[in-house]
C-alpha cells in the first residue's frame, strides 16, 4: 500500500480504534498481525512476533504524508479576517512544507544514527512509511501585506504514524503511533512561518532520534519472540 492509500487506512484505523487522542489503555492488543509491546518512548508500539531486525543496516523513506486535524482550516478561518484566511492553496503549501521538512530531518538524523538512507530495496533495507496526522498549527502565517503579529506558547501538535516494512517483500514488521506537542515556551513568543517551521522541525527531530534508538534496540533484541504477548517488555 503506497501513497495516500496507506495514510487513509492508517488514519481510519487510528480514529476508529483510538479516537482523536491516542490512549494506550483503549488500544487493541493486536493490530494487523502485530502485537502491542510495552513502549519506552512512544505512545503505542506494535511488533511482529518472530521478526528479526538484525539484517537491516539501511532504510528507505517513503514520502511523508500529511493530514490536518479535522476542521482545522475552518476553525482557523472562523477567527480570522478575510485577508488572513487559510485557503486551500495555502493549506496545501503548509502540508508540502511539513512533508519536506520531515523527510529532511529524518534523513539527517538516521544517517547520524548509522542508518544509510537509500532509494532502492535490498536484503538489508527497511522501508519506513511515515505520516503526520492530526496536524494542528496554532498560529499559521499567511504572509499577508497587513499581517497581524500573533503570540503563542506552542506552535502546535501532531501525531506520528510510522510503519516499518521489509523493503523487498513489503511485510509489515512494526507500527508506531505517538502524539506530541511542540516545545512549550516559558512566555508567549511571536509566531510566524519561521518560528513555526523551527518548532515543528524540532518535534520531527525528537521522533527521528527515538526511531533510531528504537531500531538499534530491536536489532539488539532480535529475533522478537514468536510467543510475544500483549504488553510484554522486550529485554
Amino acid at each position: 500500500m503506497t501513497g495516500t492509500r496507506w495514510l487513509t487506512a492508517a488514519l481510519a484505523a487510528c480514529h476508529v480504534t483510538f479516537g482523536p487522542v491516542v490512549s494506550a489503555e483503549d488500544a487493541p492488543d493486536n493490530w494487523d498481525g502485530l502485537v502491542q509491546i510495552k513502549p519506552k518512548r512512544m505512545d503505542l508500539v506494535y511488533v511482529l512476533p518472530g521478526a528479526d531486525f538484525r539484517p537491516y543496516t539501511k532504510v528507505m523513506l517513503d514520502k511523508t504524508e500529511v493530514a490536518f486535524r479535522k476542521d482545522w482550516q475552518r476553525n482557523m478561518n472562523d477567527t480570522r479576517s478575510a485577508s488572513r484566511k487559510i485557503d486551500d492553496d495555502e493549506a496545501a503549501k503548509i502540508m508540502a512544507a511539513a512533508s519536506s521538512n520531515f523527510t529532511d530531518v529524518w534523513t539527517k538524523a538516521l544517517n547520524k544514527a548509522g542508518y544509510q538512507v537509500v532509494a532502492t530495496p535490498g536484503p538489508d533495507v527497511l522501508r519506513l512509511s511515515t505520516a503526520i496526522a492530526d496536524l494542528y498549527i496554532n498560529a499559521p502565517d499567511t504572509m499577508d501585506a497587513g499581517r497581524v503579529q500573533t503570540y503563542t506558547a506552542e506552535a502546535g501538535e501532531a501525531t506520528l504514524i510510522l510503519e516499518v516494512r521489509d523493503s523487498r517483500t513489503n511485510a509489515l514488521l512494526g507500527r508506531v503511533v505517538d502524539r506530541r506537542e511542540t516545545r512549550s515556551q516559558v512566555a508567549l513568543q511571536p509566531a510566524n512561518r519561521v518560528t513555526n517551521q523551527a518548532d515543528f522541525r524540532s518535534l520531527f527531530s525528537q521522533w527521528a532520534s527515538i526511531a533510531g534508538k528504537g531500531l538499534d534496540e530491536l536489532k539488539a533484541l532480535s529475533p522478537v519472540p514468536d510467543t510475544l504477548t500483549p504488553g510484554q517488555k522486550l529485554k
